[in-house]
């Protein structure tokens, strides 16, 4: 257990910490803190107890209107803001010494205009752009830059730069886009989110999950790993990944998706992102131990 995460989001939540958190494990991703106090606690914490510390930019959730930064965005003078931004938070985090820092990639997300995306969650209309207005030469110029800086500031502050995979369309997956950029910059690192994959694999007929699993879980820093539903409506977003819950029923198949990630990265974090309070006690370490198990396998 010694990779296993908790999240804590918004604030530093004592109660989820008592129940979730046990003995051995890695550390805790943060993301979107209220109030400086709940950052102080979070540092306390981590150096009583001797954990590591993620962060899910922002950690300080007034620093921008916009969760995600849009390091992608066609308007340059956008892309400028969001990048100075991030800078300003790497000189903040310093006090923190984050294990590493994550980003929602692409952003804005690049959307197959094939595909319904009404199920997919967007805070804003500024966070997607369709792949009919987004070419190909322009994520690779713009990704390329991305890359680039993410090294440069890994270097200068000390983290490891991670993008989590959201909605991905055909420059991702038909193309060799993605591996030569992490290729190239290895400093740069990877999550995979299963409820993400789950989602996308259900309402795309172009999309495998399982096949983008096994071809990038090798550069995965993080695997965020939670279930849901997904059948003619999404339900139970954020649920525990319980050994209970069938594919057939429009669960995620976590089973699949863990042997895979086991076979392909034997030193990736898994992050428990998930709705604990759903769920008992017994039902919570039930959930660790099989994924624990699968990961000893």
């Amino acid at each position: 257990m010694k990779r296993f995460m908790i999240g804590q989001h918004m604030c530093f939540d004592d109660a989820k910490y008592a129940r979730d958190f046990r003995k051995g494990f890695y550390g805790i991703e943060a993301c979107m803190f209220e109030n400086e106090s709940d950052i102080d606690k979070l540092i306390v914490v981590s150096q009583r107890d001797n954990l590591n510390i993620g962060i899910h930019f922002p950690l300080r959730g007034w620093v921008s209107k916009h969760r995600d930064p849009q390091f992608l965005a066609k308007d340059i003078v956008i892309r400028e803001q969001f990048y100075k931004v991030m800078e300003e938070e790497f000189i903040y985090l310093q006090k923190i010494n984050p294990a590493y820092v994550l980003f929602h990639y692409p952003k804005p997300v690049i959307l197959d205009n094939r595909v319904d995306w009404n199920i997919w969650r967007f805070a804003d209309k500024s966070e997607y752009i369709f792949e009919s207005n987004y070419t190909l030469e322009e994520l690779q110029e713009s990704s390329e830059y991305l890359f680039w800086w993410l090294s440069e500031k890994a270097e200068e502050y000390d983290f490891t730069p991670v993008l989590e995979l959201d909605a991905l369309n055909r420059y991702i997956y038909d193309t060799n886009l993605l591996e030569d950029l992490l290729n190239k910059y290895p400093k740069v690192k990877l999550c995979l989110d299963t409820g993400r994959l789950h989602c996308q694999d259900r309402i795309d007929e172009n999309f495998d999950a399982k096949q983008i699993i096994k071809r990038f879980a090798k550069y995965a820093e993080v695997i965020h790993l939670w279930n849901v539903k997904v059948t003619e409506i999404v339900e139970n977003n954020h649920y525990p990944t319980l050994s209970s819950l069938k594919a057939e029923d429009g669960w995620a198949p976590i089973a699949e998706y863990m042997t895979i990630i086991s076979q392909e990265n034997k030193h990736v974090r898994i992050l428990f992102e998930h709705m604990s309070h759903l769920i008992s006690d017994e039902e919570l370490q039930s959930c660790y131990d099989w994924i624990a198990g699968m990961i000893r396998e």
